[in-house]
């Protein structure tokens, strides 16, 4: 059996689709309180209350007039405010994860319930509590918390009235917020995150058309001061407490050449580089890669650097690297092909040696072995899958049950091509599959795009009774997790 007996089984979550509970203990919001739902055809929008005082949306890719500020509407439907109620749930949800026999539970913190606005300077003892609670219910089952900072849940305050990251003042606020953490959950917590998938800010170029210069060096400037308040967070957590273990969080992006014409493999060494080794190189080498030089200039950008940022970047570097990996795409530079192969923005030609979601997401095991090869061939140090899974429309039978063969045959794929990982010599240490508990979607706020191995009783405008049920998937994954990945039948 090629997985370590240690081996971390589990499943992810975010406080932002998973929580709920948005205005309740002290919590302030987040943008994502005030983003609709979509679909997989139409786009999801913040709703922004305008100076006459009406309400309209704006999709993330529309430009808004001066000055209007996000606002919650009566005729929209928020999907992330109340999400599948984790806040008044986990007690619950902790059991089911047990009974599954998990190993490790990735989950996020929200840290508008910790800090409302972001800018206090003492926290919310209500929202440092709820998280002590969900620490000591994993704890009793013996499930290992993998806590992620940051995911998409910036206080709506520092969004609104800072400018967000583009500002250096938030590297500061970042320093108050990550210090309470670690000492509010020292004994309670061993693996943190600091961004997840820092790296989509590279990625625009290929999700907008021509996507503007000055907003990708903006964007450049914005990693900047992420990467630096990610590295002072590993430096503050190693001081803290030695044991802590942090590491990056990365969307895992694998590209092939669509053809062996040698401008296809450039481009997509190109697209390989600043969607994966950028980030990579700086969260887990300290220092900015050879190509960076090239890609500042070709989008005029000077970067912003502070006096310490070249030792933070250097001291703070991560103990390990972690993933997202769903699906993979195809480039080229022919102009007479047709770029159909979209799952999630991730714009590419469809690869004719795939099959494809009902998301239009390539399902490629094989891309998953790959990718684990050649990022730890580059960094050599212990890596997790931290997401990964089907989004599929699954349906609940009038006995209770859910019938999901086709999850359970995508992640027999993966999970054996990370044993043929493991056996190539990787250092893998956990799997946390996507929404192990079905939750709201991030791309497009639909509850029908289902990921877990629990369905939760909800629809794409809210109604349900929040209900879990056991998948078939469910009990599946029990029995991987109970023979150490041994038996996949």
């Amino acid at each position: 059996m090629p997985f370590p007996k240690d081996f971390f089984w589990g499943g992810a979550t975010a406080a932002n689709q998973y929580e709920g509970g948005w205005n309740e203990g002290g919590r302030g919001p987040a943008l994502t309180d005030m983003t609709t739902a979509g679909t997989a055809t139409a786009p999801r929008y913040v709703t922004y209350r305008l100076p006459d005082g009406t309400v309209k949306p704006f999709s993330s890719f529309e430009s808004k007039p001066e000055g209007v500020k996000a606002a919650v509407a009566e005729d929209y439907y928020y999907p992330n405010q109340q999400a599948v109620d984790f806040y008044h749930r986990y007690k619950e949800d902790i059991a089911l994860l047990a009974e599954m026999g998990f190993k490790m539970f990735r989950m996020s913190i929200s840290w508008s319930r910790i800090f409302p606005k972001g800018i206090e300077t003492a926290p919310n003892k209500e929202g440092l509590e709820f998280y002590h609670k969900v620490f000591r219910e994993l704890k009793k089952y013996g499930i290992e918390p993998l806590v992620t900072i940051s995911h998409y849940d910036t206080p709506l305050y520092i969004e609104e009235e800072l400018g967000g990251w583009a500002n250096r003042e938030v590297i500061g606020l970042f320093d108050r917020y990550t210090e309470t953490l670690f000492r509010e959950y020292k004994g309670e917590v061993k693996y943190w995150l600091t961004f997840n998938e820092i790296n989509i800010t590279m990625m625009m170029a290929d999700f907008v058309p021509n996507y503007p210069k000055a907003a990708m060096a903006r964007g450049l400037q914005i990693l900047h001061n992420e990467f630096v308040a990610s590295a002072r967070a590993v430096k503050r957590a190693h001081a803290i407490d030695p044991n802590y273990k942090v590491g990056c969080m990365i969307a895992g992006t694998c590209k092939y050449p669509l053809t062996c014409d040698p401008k296809d493999m450039l481009e997509t060494q190109k697209k390989w580089q600043r969607c994966n080794d950028y980030c990579g190189d700086v969260m887990v080498r300290g220092g900015y890669p050879a190509f960076a030089k090239r890609l500042w200039k070709e989008y005029d950008v000077e970067l912003a650097w502070g006096p310490e940022d070249g030792k933070d970047l250097a001291e703070g570097k991560v103990d390990f690297y972690t993933f997202s990996y769903y699906s993979t795409s195809c480039v080229t530079t022919h102009a007479d092909v047709v770029m159909d192969g979209a799952g999630n923005l991730s714009l590419g030609a469809k690869n004719p040696y795939l099959g494809y979601s009902d998301w239009g997401w390539a399902m490629d095991p094989d891309g998953l072995r790959y990718y684990l090869n050649e990022v730890y061939n580059r960094y050599q140090i212990p890596m997790m899958v931290v997401e990964n899974g089907l989004g599929a429309h699954d349906v609940l039978e009038s006995d209770g049950k859910v019938h999901d063969p086709y999850r359970i045959e995508y992640m027999r794929g993966h999970i054996k091509a990370m044993e043929e990982a493991i056996e190539d010599g990787v250092d893998l240490i956990a799997y946390t599959p996507w929404g192990c508990i079905d939750l709201i979607s991030a791309s497009t706020g639909e509850m029908k795009k289902r990921y877990g191995f629990v369905y939760v009783d909800l629809d794409n405008e809210g109604r349900g009774t929040r209900d879990r049920y056991r998948k078939d998937s469910f009990y599946w994954y029990k029995k991987v997790i109970a023979s150490n990945g041994a038996d996949l039948d």
